[in-house]
């Protein structure tokens, strides 16, 4: 057999085999260049990225408004422009508020005291009444008959009184001369006590008619404002129907029913002890409207338990009407007025991580946190207990982009003092800026070229 004989290779032809690469090798050359990429990446993102802080940054932190190296911090180099206004002085009413009901001082369901047929009704439904005047008329005949008869019962009765008044005279003559016996003489006596027991009966009789006839004119017990009729004429009343003939409700004086926090009521009590007479104001239900003005009358005996509160009643003259019975208003108490108090623009106010501050300007154009006390707040205006002075310069608008030390800067116009018409003046400016803005946004989309 034949043997296959391969042909000696030259020692150059020999083949060479390349070493093989690892996969841990692979990777020790791929990370590098990864993480020089994800550097240049994250990089571009933080230069491209804004710098203001998120919605819920609170001010003062580092890169949050007023905060180093954030908007208006002391870090930015930029000064924040502010609305600034003085701190003054002036009265300030101290008030508590409170939901309430108009409720009437005395409803009055009219009944029939009587049994009858209803005659006739003598008011217009709606129609303001006086005490004691006729409301409706119950069929008397019946009663002026029954009067009558016990009338003439009543004569009868004295008749026989008199007649035994004479009999008992005439026994008492006999029984000195022993002519009549003592059993005699007492029933005679006797006799003229019954027949004037009788009399009495008789006349009681005669007396619970005559009222009965009273009772057949219905009149109203209160002055106030009659409702619906509740019976018509020629129906049978009697005393113990439920609805009665109409419902008169009292309407001048009324008063508001109304409640306090138990909290508000150390404070109430030294001014009621005091002698004090406070007053209360009505308004309406959005409470805008000022209904009436009146007077605190009472405070309940106890607290509720169950709310934490404390009833209170407070009168009103209402001879206009305005208020009515069951409607619902908003409260004002006042309890007091703070005389000669530093008083600034309740939009000064700020309240954080210090507790209650402002930030008061100082003379290099730099603000001053300021931690303050305030009191009662009025007609946009908040009393300062302490922690403030009168002539003192406060910012108002952009405060909350700042933080303690912060640069400002002013309007060219300077710092405005607010007085008591601050809030007024403020109002109409907005109003005037906002339409201003919006007729130069309407004009300028009318010019914008169409795309």
């Amino acid at each position: 057999m034949d043997k296959r004989v391969e042909p000696p290779r030259a020692p150059d032809e020999t083949p060479v085999r390349e070493p093989h690469e690892t996969r841990s090798q692979r990777r020790r050359r791929v990370w590098p260049w990864a993480l020089l990429l994800l550097g240049v990446a994250a990089g571009a993102l933080f230069a491209l990225r804004p710098h203001a802080p998120g919605a819920g940054g609170p001010p003062g932190l580092p890169g949050a408004p007023g905060g180093p190296g954030g908007p208006g911090g002391p870090m930015s180099g930029m000064a924040q422009s502010v609305g600034v206004a003085t701190a003054a002085t002036g009265d300030v009413p101290v008030r508590l508020s409170s939901l309430g009901t108009v409720t009437s001082l005395a409803t009055v369901t009219v009944k029939s005291q009587i049994s009858g047929y209803l005659q006739s009704i003598d008011f217009r439904e709606g129609q303001h009444v006086k005490k004691g005047d006729v409301l409706a008329q119950v069929d008397p005949r019946q009663y002026e008959v029954l009067l009558k008869q016990y009338q003439g019962q009543v004569v009868k009765d004295k008749a026989l009184l008199d007649n035994a008044r004479l009999d008992l005279a005439r026994y008492q003559r006999l029984a000195k001369t022993d002519s009549v016996s003592q059993q005699t003489l007492d029933t005679a006596e006797a006799t003229v006590r019954e027949y004037e027991g009788t009399v009495l009966t008789d006349q009681a009789q005669v007396d619970a008619e005559k009222l009965n006839l009273t009772y057949c004119r219905i009149v109203s017990p209160v002055d106030g404002r009659v409702g619906l009729r509740q019976v018509d004429v020629g129906n049978y009343v009697t005393a113990s129907d439920t609805d009665g003939v109409v419902v008169v409700t009292e309407t001048d004086p009324i008063s508001v029913v109304f409640t306090l926090p138990e909290d508000d009521l150390g404070r109430l009590n030294k001014r009621l002890a005091s002698g004090a007479r406070l007053q209360v104001t009505a308004y309406d239900r959005s409470g805008e409207e000022k209904i009436a003005d009146g007077v605190l009358d009472t405070v309940d005996n106890q607290i509720d338990t169950t709310t934490g509160t404390v009833k209170l009643r407070a009168l009103f003259k209402n001879a206009n009407g305005a208020l009515f019975p069951n409607q619902f208003v908003n409260i004002s108490l006042l309890l007091d007025t703070l005389h000669g108090a530093v008083t600034i623009p309740s939009e000064a106010v700020q309240t954080g991580t210090p507790g209650t501050f402002v930030y008061r300007v100082n003379d290099n154009q730099t603000v001053s946190l300021r931690k303050v006390r305030v009191g009662a707040s009025a007609n946009g205006r908040t009393a300062v207990l302490a922690g403030l002075a009168a002539g003192d310069r406060l910012v108002v608008d952009g405060a909350d982009h700042l933080s303690d030390g912060a640069k400002i800067r002013e309007p060219k116009q300077g710092a405005r003092n607010v007085t008591k018409d601050a809030g007024n003046d403020a109002g109409k400016s907005a109003g005037n800026d906002a339409g201003n803005n919006a007729g130069n946004d309407s004009a300028g989309a009318k010019a914008r070229p169409q795309s």
